[in-house]
């Protein structure tokens, strides 16, 4: 039976192995923000090189972005998130909790206090921060903080066209932060008002926005499971005429069942030509395309990708979190990453301070740490040793011993299985770069 992940016990395992840290803690923590912690970084690292390398490296059609977090302020305006980017926010007039109206009934008492009637009538939120750029404050000044990536990509389409030798169907991916004053942030880094985003816009001919639509919808589900996701864990949810954004001729969600339940992990959507012409129309600048294959010129359709950075974090960690009951009776806290997102790949240990397999263990350390991440540990234990390197997800961990001294050779422990083989140290790259290559998880 596979363990059940609670919220409190990845709150507890990120805060006490260094994954995840409250910002500002000392000062008693700034709600809905987030610190991430040595193998937090690393984690949230390796995840962003994982897709990266999926969406450019292994398609030769889309190339990167990288667009500044402050744009021209009628940027928002062409996309409709100044008219069109809130929520339905209510108050309890007795506790003043506060509330999404489309995520709780309005009919029945208030979650916090019990009581009935107390509702404040529904009214529009927009999400958006707004600051000041330059030296005065006033409405000429006014600039927002992007709550999406895809508008800088959208901006810079004629740019990318220009300079680059695209042709569509051509992709442009970019990964950075987004904010959005939430009503309501909880379930950890779950909803956040700082965030990261992985969004890809993928830029086709009219008329064959159909058939891309749901070529994305398959290389999407297929790129979780390349993670090594548990496939029983994800599934797709349609959104319904009602729930479009105002953007959206379809909608997809990619959902995976997280500690509190189905939630949404990416979405995947039909744009049509709504984000260039609104540019088109707003800027004054023509974001037409002229097409060599048949000589028509138009107004591209967009198909998009759009994944958060931070909550596949937090999918990485549900999904990998176990605990496994050993022969003696030992309760064993494991990470099952995948190894191209593991934090560190490699853990290495002298089975003893001393008679010089510190000295060989530092030398393999050296050399490994050219292509893994490795971190190297000769306290306590061995197998305490091994535990603690289970519990932060380490997949390999190689241990000198007396008898590598006389046959050149190390034990390679694997996570997973925590079966030992002994493997000569001029092999061990190699051995640990195929493990990696053709990792499979076995699940209970």
């Amino acid at each position: 039976m596979a363990a059940e992940v609670t919220m409190d016990k990845l709150v507890s395992l990120c805060k006490r192995r260094g994954f995840v840290f409250q910002s500002s803690e000392i000062y008693g923590g700034l709600s809905s923000a987030w610190d991430y912690g040595p193998l937090g970084v690393e984690l949230k690292n390796n995840i962003q090189k994982f897709w990266w390398r999926e969406m450019t490296q292994l398609h030769d059609n889309i190339v990167g972005l990288d667009a500044a977090i402050m744009m021209h302020p009628k940027t928002w305006e062409a996309s409709g998130h100044v008219e069109n980017f809130s929520d339905p926010l209510v108050d309890c007039k007795e506790c003043k909790s506060r509330f999404r109206a489309d995520h709780i009934d309005l009919a029945k008492p208030c979650p916090t206090c019990g009581n009935s009637g107390t509702f404040t009538e529904p009214r529009d939120f927009n999400l958006m921060f707004s600051t000041h750029l330059g030296p005065t404050k006033d409405s000429g000044s006014v600039v927002y903080l992007r709550p999406e990536t895809a508008q800088g990509i959208f901006v810079n389409f004629k740019n990318v066209v220009q300079s680059s030798r695209v042709k569509i169907p051509f992709g442009i991916a970019q990964v950075g932060k987004a904010f959005r004053n939430e009503i309501v942030t909880k379930n950890f880094i779950f909803r956040t008002c700082e965030f990261e985003q992985m969004e890809m816009q993928f830029f086709v001919k009219p008329g064959s926005d159909d058939e891309w639509f749901e070529y994305w919808k398959k290389e999407r589900i297929s790129y979780y499971e390349k993670m090594g996701i548990n496939p029983e864990k994800l599934r797709f949810k349609q959104h319904g005429p009602d729930e479009l954004a105002h953007y959206a001729k379809a909608a997809f969600d990619i959902e995976f069942l997280f500690p509190m339940g189905w939630q949404e992990l990416e979405g995947i959507h039909s744009r049509t030509d709504f984000d260039l012409g609104r540019h088109q129309e707003y800027s004054g600048k023509e974001q037409t395309y002229l097409d060599d294959s048949d000589n028509s010129r138009y107004v591209p359709y967009v198909i998009e990708t759009s994944a958060g950075l931070t909550r596949s974090v937090l999918m990485v960690l549900s999904d990998a979190y176990d605990e496994e009951t050993l022969a003696d009776g030992e309760v064993r806290n494991v990470l099952r990453f995948h190894p191209k997102v593991a934090p560190v790949t490699v853990g290495i240990m002298p089975l003893v301070k001393k008679d010089g397999l510190p000295e060989i263990a530092k030398d393999i350390q050296k050399e490994l740490m050219e292509d893994y991440a490795v971190f190297y540990d000769q306290s306590g234990a061995i197998g305490r040793r091994y535990r603690r390197m289970d519990e932060i997800g380490t997949p390999f961990c190689v241990t000198v011993d007396y008898d590598t001294k006389e046959d050149k050779a190390v034990t390679l422990r694997y996570r997973d299985s925590m079966e030992q083989v002994r493997v000569p140290i001029a092999e061990l790259s190699a051995r640990i770069r195929s493990e990696i290559k053709n990792y499979t998880r076995t699940r209970s």
